[in-house]
């Protein structure tokens, strides 16, 4: 249901947050793949409904404004009828490897179907009947993943005993307790957290938990004796929920935000300025590299939350190793963009494409995992400004400026010949009012290294964030650094 609902409302951010937000509760032992497949429906549904309006085929462009504007609510209250509350504690179940597998199956299929519809439009053309029966089998794949939640409803057992229990069960306080008990029992807790050895993280499971009890109880008779006074609680820490005025006054989360904001920024100034940076360096059909990288953004996007919840899960390294190496996959495309080298904008694309859309699969999973979900919602919106504030910096201030200047520096040179040819033959002065356009790898030669170079400064962030968040991370998953 959450697929369809970012797929029906494309560029409306409330129902996706909220879709988002939602599945992320109910599924909090797979953020990853969570996130990258809602995350990459969202990408990929500008695809499927410009698919979708050249079946309708209508010369009325009112009509696509208005199917945009109501579509998305008409998707919201179709759905609402058949939504039900789920138990996030209840999320775990023996079939979930296997459904995942399954709806990773039908993104590749369908990110394969759409580039091939794509590329037969764009370079034979196809009839009405054919774009027809294109859409409808688009349709049906999209419908395909409806039949896990159905095959669970009418053959899963909620009995079975190997279902885990994921959020802690809240136990009942006896009657004579009073807050100010309960007030202690955490501030302890708090306190054990503070004071423990930074070596008793690094230590098994089994072993850990042992030290903390014995540090728990050595704290509990201390303070019932007045040896020790303990220090009242001064916020959250990491891996417990954050509001976000807490979270904007930690270091984990400004590093966070800047790395995407220079990955992610990077990324769409490229997306945005693709047409003219395949044009200067001599394309002629710039349409085939804008549905590239949409597909490469869609791939990005599950494959991002797939490889990083293998990272988490099976490791327990800390999310953000996975958004280094896109940042370094992303550096080497727009190097290979400054290069102009032939047949390199392919690779080019195609790095720069995947780095973008894993941003956006592995930050949200990453913040949800570091700052909690109880206000993840506002913490996720405003992650989200790093997108346009990147793109402002690196797409209307620096290339658009550098781009400007190269083709301003040629228009000169190209009037300055022409004129004096001109000059030669008749004596006329030649007015040239053409539009500004430059041509050659130089156009977005600065701009591309530029972006390369600080997407190695979002890399050294990612790294800095790794080295302070590797002991929640080992924490969180219950494993043991070696």
């Amino acid at each position: 249901m959450c697929i369809l609902i970012f797929v029906g409302n494309n560029g409306e951010t409330y129902f996706n947050t909220a879709a988002l937000v939602s599945c992320v509760q109910n599924f909090p032992k797979s953020r990853g793949p969570v996130v990258g497949i809602l995350k990459g429906f969202a990408g990929l549904s500008g695809a499927i409904l410009t698919q979708i309006y050249t079946m309708i085929h209508t010369p009325d462009h009112a009509a696509l404004i208005f199917m945009v504007a109501v579509g998305p609510t008409m998707v919201v209250i179709a759905l609402m009828f058949i939504i039900r509350p789920v138990g996030g504690h209840r999320q775990v179940r023996p079939s979930d490897s296997s459904s995942f597998v399954f709806v990773y199956s039908v993104c590749l299929l369908l990110a394969a179907y759409l580039m091939g519809v794509m590329l037969l439009e764009d370079l034979v053309g196809l009839s009405e009947t054919v774009t027809t029966l294109c859409t409808v089998v688009l349709l049906f794949l999209l419908l395909v993943p409806i039949v896990i939640p159905l095959l669970l409803t009418c053959y899963f057992d909620d009995s079975c005993p190997a279902q885990e229990s994921l959020l802690p069960v809240p136990q009942k306080e006896e009657t004579g307790k009073s807050g100010e008990s309960t007030e202690q029992h955490e501030v302890i807790l708090s306190e054990v957290e503070d004071e423990k050895p930074e070596e008793v993280d690094l230590l098994p499971a089994s072993e850990r938990q042992k030290r903390i009890a014995q540090l728990q109880a050595r704290l509990f008779q201390a303070a019932a004796v007045g040896a020790v006074r303990v220090k009242r609680r001064r916020g959250p820490h990491r891996g417990e929920d954050f509001t976000l005025m807490q979270a904007l006054i930690k270091a984990d989360f400004w590093l966070l935000f800047l790395s995407l904001l220079l990955g992610s920024g990077s990324g769409l100034t490229v997306i945005d300025n693709l047409g003219q940076m395949s044009q200067s360096l001599g394309y002629s059909d710039t349409h085939i590299f804008v549905s590239m990288i949409s597909i490469w953004n869609f791939l990005g996007r599950v494959g991002g939350g797939y490889i990083s919840e293998i990272i988490v899960r099976e490791h327990a390294y800390p999310r953000p190793v996975a958004l280094a190496v896109t940042q370094v996959l992303m550096a080497v495309g727009h190097f290979f963009f400054a290069m102009g080298w032939p047949g390199t904008i392919y690779i080019a694309t195609l790095l720069i494409g995947l780095g973008y859309g894993s941003h956006w699969s592995i930050v949200p999973a990453a913040a949800s995992e570091l700052f909690g979900l109880k206000s993840f919602g506002a913490l996720y919106n405003f992650l989200t400004v790093a997108n346009p504030a990147g793109s402002l910096v690196f797409s209307g201030l620096i290339a658009s400026g550098i781009y400007d200047y190269e083709a301003e520096k040629q228009a000169h040179m190209h009037h300055n010949i022409r004129s004096s040819f001109w000059r030669m033959l008749s004596g006329a002065r030649l007015h040239d009012e053409e539009p500004l356009k430059c041509e050659g790898a130089v156009c977005f030669f600065l701009s591309s290294l530029i972006m390369s170079g600080f997407c190695m400064v979002a890399v050294i962030l990612s790294v800095i964030l790794v080295y302070r968040t590797k002991i929640v991370y080992a924490h969180l998953y219950q494993k043991s650094l070696t």
